[in-house]
């Protein structure tokens, strides 16, 4: 029973983050809907047309025109609740968040339609049932009744159809849109080749789309955060825009509309393409946000030899969790322990889709095969009664400081000079990326410093968690001379000391060699150290381990 619970909770995030990502669904709306009622003939729809309409972003409505201004369709009346209702445009579009717009299924010629689709979508009327999105919906609504476009020399053959294709259907094991089902379906029983507007209200001759702001989608694209859910959007969207261009292969269609409508498709392939190239890297960074306009950015960056390097380095997170124990440490001193507690303590009920403290009559309905539908859509619409729990989870040991930052911030510095090209200077950044990625997810900073010979010194900070592509661009640039190791060390003291958000971090020195550093300076560091309680950890990207006079902690990459 808890696998069935899992399963079906990941199901339903699975589809809700589809719908997040969906806002290239959206661009795609807009330029078809510009060109549709710019350049295209509109349609008005014949007894058996399948009609949809965009809803918001990735979701449309649909339903068969049944003559008269009248269409047949699911209507949603109660809590996961539905029947089958004729209605006009106006009605029918009147969830839409994005205007009244109403698509025909035409072919080269005009709409098309059947009788049959007509009759059977009307005799449907009054029949009530559950709704989901998982369980059912209009698009399934609105193929069932396509599929009554069979020749049939009688009535009784329209009462067998309607018995055969009854509206009862098995619910889905993921959710995913069904749009692209009724249309391979209208395709095959109608003809229906291409799909145009109808002008229903008068709204597109009297007030025409705006076109839409090419560049502002084409940034959209190029700066969204790459990951397996939007690349998937990125291609789902790419084929949509394919498909849509072979619709319109034929018509009359301005070469410049043409053109644009290819230099999107294009920079969809190009970030498809982009991803397959660096997804290797991309899973050495998980939530670090690299969009592809960052990638475009830092040029011939290696990424591969980057993955690899990043790939399994124990010695990076064990670094990582060594790195600011003096901060902790000292807030356990300055802070006041609170008593243990626990999220079990019962405050009530409320609803919500939280299947770990379900109510007991809940798990009733998965017992019940036809309200077992009932629970699947409550769940999706997190209307399931749960138990309310109060209280935090906090070991004896710990204190609510410790669970927010566990470890102390870093100031890292990088040795730039001419003799960290090449190999030691691809393992200092697979280093800083994976400091970086491991002090994001914990709420630290990091301050870098790139330095070379005296007085060459460059700062970045990163704060925030949109900041790794900012750091990939940063570590792009050197100073290839000399090299100076005190001043980088002075400047990371006098951040420490006068940052109030590195207080007590600790400092992280990245070279191919030893320091070098004078008697005084070493002196001074050492009572720098003292004073600010931090230490500094030395990572050696080429050369041999060898102790020095001022690292608490020497490793060699």
């Amino acid at each position: 029973m808890l696998s069935l619970f899992t399963n079906l909770a990941r199901s339903a995030v699975s589809g809700f983050n589809l719908i997040k990502t969906a806002g290239i669904s959206l661009g795609i709306k807009s330029i078809k809907y510009f060109i549709d009622s710019t350049f295209r003939d509109h349609a008005q729809p014949v007894p058996g047309s399948v009609l949809y309409c965009d809803l918001w972003v990735a979701v449309e409505h649909s339903g068969i025109y049944v003559g008269d201004g009248q269409i047949s369709n699911i209507v949603v009346d109660g809590v996961a609740m539905a029947s089958v209702e004729r209605c006009g445009p106006q009605s029918f579009t009147s969830k839409s968040t994005l205007g009244g717009k109403i698509y025909v299924s035409c072919d080269k010629h005009g709409a098309v339609g059947h009788p049959w689709v007509a009759r059977g979508a009307d005799a449907h009327v009054g029949e009530r049932s559950f709704y989901g999105l998982v369980i059912k919906n209009c698009h399934e609504f609105s193929t069932k009744c396509v599929e009554h476009a069979e020749n049939a020399p009688n009535d009784e053959y329209l009462a067998e159809a309607l018995a055969q294709h009854e509206w009862s259907w098995v619910p889905g094991s993921t959710w995913e849109p069904t749009i692209g089902v009724l249309k391979k379906t209208a395709r095959q029983k109608l003809g229906a080749t291409t799909w145009r507007l109808w002008d229903w209200d008068n709204s597109i001759a009297n007030n025409p789309p705006p076109e839409p702001d090419w560049q502002a989608l084409a940034d959209a694209l190029a700066h969204m955060p790459l990951n397996p859910e939007s690349i998937a959007q990125i291609r789902a969207g790419l084929a949509d825009m394919q498909a849509y261009e072979a619709e319109i292969a034929d018509e009359n269609i301005p070469d410049a509309m043409r053109q644009k409508l290819r230099a999107h498709g294009q920079l969809m392939a190009d970030i498809a393409a982009k991803y397959e190239e660096v997804k290797d890297f991309l899973a050495q960074c998980p939530g670090a946000g690299f969009s592809y306009a960052d990638l475009q950015a830092a040029g011939g960056e290696d990424f591969a030899a980057l993955a690899q390097a990043l790939r399994g380095n124990a010695a990076i997170k064990e670094l990582a969790r060594k790195m600011g124990r003096a901060y902790i440490s000292e807030q356990r001193k300055k802070q006041t322990r609170i008593p243990q507690a626990s999220r079990s303590e019962v405050h009530g009920t409320h609803r919500s889709d939280d299947v770990m403290r379900l109510l007991p009559s809940e798990l009733l309905n998965l017992e019940d095969e036809a309200l077992e539908n009932l629970f699947y859509a409550r769940l999706l619409e997190k209307q399931l009664q749960t138990y309310e729990l109060q209280g935090t989870t906090l070991t004896p040991s710990e204190t609510t400081e410790d669970q927010r930052k566990r470890t102390g911030p870093v100031v890292a510095c990088l040795d730039t000079s001419g003799s960290m090209g090449g190999a030691p200077l691809l393992k200092a950044k697979a280093l800083l990326l994976a400091i970086a990625n491991i002090l994001r997810q914990e709420g630290r900073s990091l301050h870098v410093l790139l330095f070379g010979a005296a007085d060459e010194i460059r700062e970045f900070a990163l704060e925030d968690a949109q900041h790794s592509a900012g750091l990939l661009h940063f570590l792009r640039q050197g100073f290839g001379g000399g090299t100076n190791f005190e001043a980088p060390l002075a400047r990371a003291m006098q951040i420490i000391e006068q940052q109030t958000a590195y207080e007590k971090a600790d400092v992280l020195m990245i070279s191919d060699g030893d320091c070098q550093l004078s008697a005084p300076f070493t002196q001074h560091l050492h009572q720098r150290k003292a004073v600010l309680d931090c230490m500094v950890y030395s990572v050696l990207c080429d050369g041999q381990r060898v102790a020095d006079g001022f690292s608490d902690e020497v490793a060699v990459l």
